[in-house]
């Protein structure tokens, strides 16, 4: 291992953590504070009963509120890619699983899908690989389409309401 400053990996690249915190600690606990509310918000209206759909949002929550620049942030991905992926979820949760390993390919197809369609429809946000997989282990219900809808939505307000005090950390 090379001795490189504060925090060195084996790779030999150094990241100065101390010193990236000192320049912007205010904005990782606003930032943090910001996400940690939307998502107090996201898991009130939703409620636990949807525990499986909202953990994507975890992730989500994670790219709009930590890399608001990032292309993943934008409306047309945080909400086509959660859409893309309910809907191959559903899609796939509708075809036959006669045994556990068509119930696993059927799972590994819903996320490949979502993934191929996400890409050729311009709407990547990797979160909605799992929305995919959530929705397809799940029973198909309104419920959980509204639940995955109301979660993007809310999510991409909260985004472009804040974003003019976000900065991509």
């Amino acid at each position: 291992m090379v001795s490189c400053g504060p925090v060195c990996f084996e790779w030999g690249q150094s990241v100065d953590i101390i010193g990236a915190f000192k320049e912007k600690w205010r904005n990782y606990l606003w930032q943090s504070f910001c996400a940690t509310a939307a998502m107090y918000i996201v898991l009130t209206v939703l409620s636990l009963q949807h525990a499986i759909i909202v953990a994507s949002f975890g992730a989500t929550a994670f790219i709009v509120f930590m890399k608001p620049d990032n292309p993943f942030a934008a409306p047309r991905n945080v909400i086509g890619g959660h859409l893309v992926g309910l809907i191959t979820g559903i899609v796939f949760s509708l075809l036959p699983h006669a045994s556990p390993a068509t119930s696993m390919l059927m799972y590994a197809l819903a996320v490949g899908c979502a993934l191929f369609v996400m890409a050729v429809s311009d709407t990547e946000h990797p979160p909605a690989a799992g929305t995919a997989l959530s929705v397809v282990t799940t029973p198909v219900s309104w419920k959980v389409a509204l639940a995955v809808v109301t979660g993007a939505v809310l999510l991409t307000i909260f985004h472009e309401v804040l974003k003019p005090y976000l900065k991509d950390l």
